[in-house]
């Protein structure tokens, strides 16, 4: 099993539109490094949902439903798309602040490519970032 953070603005969809339709299918990455982490993702698969641009804060889990298929706001095939279901929501969002703030988690992609809207993890920082929602 793989471990994922996915970063999306909550203006075009945020984590309330994924509950309320049970699913959730990233689409309009045009990063090759996130491109390739979507085609890298394996059925069920553990990702964490970040709110971006606006919150600044990861609202929730998810797992992979549907693994990388062509993105349906292109016709270019290399642009890839994946499609997640919730699966718990986060009583009290974590923050970018409170990632900052722990030293184990001073190398993820979150803090080290800001920009990148979807990265790995290791087994023990999606281990550590859920222990931060008892903070």
């Amino acid at each position: 099993m793989n471990y994922w953070l996915v970063k999306f603005a909550p203006f075009r969809y945020s984590w309330q539109k994924i509950l309320l339709h049970g699913k959730f299918e990233i689409y309009s990455v045009r990063n090759p490094q996130a491109r390739n982490n979507l085609k890298a993702m394996q059925l069920n698969d553990q990702v964490l949902f970040y709110h971006s641009q606006e919150g600044n804060s990861i609202m929730g889990k998810m797992k992979v439903i549907a693994i990388a298929h062509q993105d349906p706001t292109t016709d270019d095939p290399k642009w890839l798309s994946v499609t997640f279901e919730p699966v718990e929501t986060f009583e009290k969002p974590i923050t970018l602040s409170q990632i900052k703030k722990t030293p184990e988690l001073a190398n993820i992609g979150l803090v080290k490519q800001p920009r990148l809207s979807v990265m790995p993890l290791t087994k023990d920082e999606f281990e550590i970032i859920n222990s931060l929602t008892t903070d």
